[in-house]
């Protein structure tokens, strides 16, 4: 597993908004499935509840973005990974001693980092300048979206 995408990836790949364009032609060069973590699965499905509540989709484009993520991973373009808890909030420690106070990294954001390392990952998917930053200093290759 060698590429990791933040939620807001996810979500711009399920249900269109400005971002969904690039998403998709980076998914055409996809070649190995990208892990989906509990992690994403709760912040996934909370987005998707988020827009509905802002009037961006229906509640019925929002479990038509659930059910393309069901099939996606059934499909393998995810798969389910789950990262070692203890090992994940150790890293998102050690990641916000050193870089919170200067790049301004949110909680979930050092998570996803923090994740995308523990599971092996090389490169880090995101149109998060903060996040993408957080993921470049700790070693993750950031591909142009």
């Amino acid at each position: 597993m060698t590429t990791y995408a933040d939620t807001a990836f996810l979500c711009s790949l399920h249900a269109p908004d400005a971002h969904t364009g690039r998403v998709l032609k980076r998914m055409e060069r996809q070649r190995s499935p990208l892990p989906f973590t509990g992690l994403h699965r709760l912040e996934f499905r909370n987005a998707l509840r988020l827009r509905v509540f802002r009037k961006e989709i229906s509640a019925g484009q929002r479990e038509l973005a659930i059910q393309a993520m069901i099939s996606d991973l059934a499909s393998e373009v995810f798969t389910s990974a789950e990262p070692s808890w203890p090992e994940v909030l150790q890293e998102a420690e050690r990641l916000s001693t050193s870089h919170s106070e200067i790049l301004g990294t949110r909680s979930l954001d050092i998570l996803h980092v923090a994740s995308a390392l523990v599971l092996g990952a090389r490169e880090f998917l995101t149109f998060d300048h903060r996040q993408g930053a957080l993921a470049a200093a700790a070693g993750l290759r950031r591909p142009p979206l």
